[in-house]
């Protein structure tokens, strides 16, 4: 056993939403999604075998995690263990360069990297597909980060799928961070809500995989247009679905974003929103238009700071692990 490795993944931002989970364990989107791989944003997890700890030990940002405070990671860290037959507990320190558990896909990069240092910590040699199905036993859409590029997770499927490589698309994120902290609902109980008490989760359930569809076609034909349209389409359909069920994630900065992205749309370039889990709006641009969507959203009342991304790799082992 090599005990030891660190790894590297980031966050996803899915261009067709997955949104709302099968019923049964395994953690089983009710929807496809596609998604885009970011290489702006990165999250770095150390994974060590310890016998001598009592208990596994999650480090987080520099935060000492116990076991109530994230029982996801120590579930996922059990049956890590469990599944390799490791007679140790795991000693975990994650970082992030971008805000946890805010609406960032921090769950998606977090358990990507999780999942691969401990497989190599493990002393396996999994390829990428048993390493996403894996992971997504800890968050589902963290499947897709462990591909680089555009990934595709569909309904029922154990694991994630490359589409196209991250050059298929010329692409930038702006990323605005309208709040720094944690988000009030989880992703998971979002989900959950919605599905038990909006009067639109079923017409989501049933309009998402149309719009995946059609946007995995208008990526596959080099259409930034089409695949920009139908991402903001998916944003709206499953917040409107959410917030139907009082789950609403946005923040008034959040609305002024989306204004300030029409009003670049009126201006003639084309700029498309697209919104997770959480009060932040990712703007999909063009590399030419990037420098001036930028300018423009910086100065958004409300809006933080504006993270610039690009289509990237997926998870990968830092030297000598």
């Amino acid at each position: 056993m090599i005990r030891e490795a660190i790894a590297i993944a980031h966050p996803n931002v899915a261009l067709s939403k997955y949104w709302g989970k099968r019923e049964g364990d395994g953690n089983v989107p009710a929807v496809p999604s596609l998604s885009v791989t970011l290489d702006g944003l990165t999250t770095r997890t150390r994974l060590r075998w310890d016998p001598d700890l009592g208990d596994h030990r999650f480090v987080l940002d520099g935060a000492a995690r116990k076991r109530e405070d994230e029982p996801r990671v120590y579930a996922f860290l059990d049956e890590l263990t469990r599944a390799h037959g490791v007679s140790a507990s795991a000693d975990v320190e994650s970082r992030n360069d971008f805000p946890t558990a805010s609406g960032l896909a921090s769950s998606a990069s977090g358990f990507a990297a999780l999942a691969l240092a401990g497989v190599r910590a493990s002393g396996c040699d999994w390829d990428a597909a048993r390493v996403a199905d894996l992971a997504r036993r800890g968050s589902a859409s963290a499947a897709r980060s462990i591909f680089g590029g555009f990934v595709e997770l569909p309904v029922g499927a154990a694991s994630a799928r490359p589409v196209a490589p991250a050059r298929a698309l010329p692409l930038v994120v702006l990323v605005c961070v309208t709040h720094e902290g944690p988000k009030a609902v989880g992703s998971t109980e979002g989900m959950r809500q919605t599905l038990e008490r909006s009067p639109y989760a079923q017409a989501w359930l049933a309009h998402a995989p149309r719009l995946h569809e059609e946007l995995r076609a208008a990526l596959l034909a080099g259409d930034f247009q089409g695949v920009g349209e139908r991402a903001e389409a998916s944003a709206f359909a499953m917040h409107a679905s959410a917030i139907a069920a009082g789950v609403v994630y946005w923040n008034a900065a959040t609305i002024e974003a989306l204004s300030a992205v029409r009003e670049l749309r009126k201006g003639g370039t084309a700029a498309y929103a697209s919104i997770d889990a959480g009060p932040h709006v990712k703007v999909l641009v063009s590399p030419a238009d990037a420098a001036r969507a930028c300018g423009l959203l910086e100065g958004v009342p409300g809006v933080k700071r504006v993270i610039e991304a690009r289509p990237g790799d997926g998870a990968r082992l830092e030297a000598g692990s």
